[in-house]
């Protein structure tokens, strides 16, 4: 199912972090985000021509993640806008924050 229609569902204590498997089934709809090293965040870069753009750009994010109760690191600085996704309670990764990452996708 297309991530971008999913919605975000809170996570239990104890539910484990999705595995390699799992992250590379769903790393495959957003093939611009990167893993880390230790698969327990995914993150993309985006830029725009100013400081303004990145700050638009950064508030529509703010509104999806509001929506979906997942809530991203943004690093904002002049045409650029970070983003790091994690799911903290289960210290790893989550289908959440590949449905997060999708829908962000969808804002450029």
């Amino acid at each position: 199912m297309d991530l971008a229609k999913k919605k975000c569902v809170p996570c239990e204590e104890g539910t484990p972090p999705l595995n390699a498997e799992e992250i590379t089934k769903h790393k495959s709809q957003i093939p611009n985000w990167n893993v880390s090293a230790d698969q327990k965040r995914i993150s993309r870069e985006f830029t725009f021509e100013n400081f303004l753009e990145a700050m638009a750009f950064a508030n529509k994010i703010t509104a999806v993640a509001e929506e979906e109760g997942h809530h991203p690191d943004l690093h904002i600085s002049w045409g650029k806008v970070g983003i790091e996704l994690s799911t903290h309670a289960i210290k790893g990764l989550s289908e959440n924050d590949f449905i997060l990452a999708a829908k962000i996708d969808t804002l450029v």
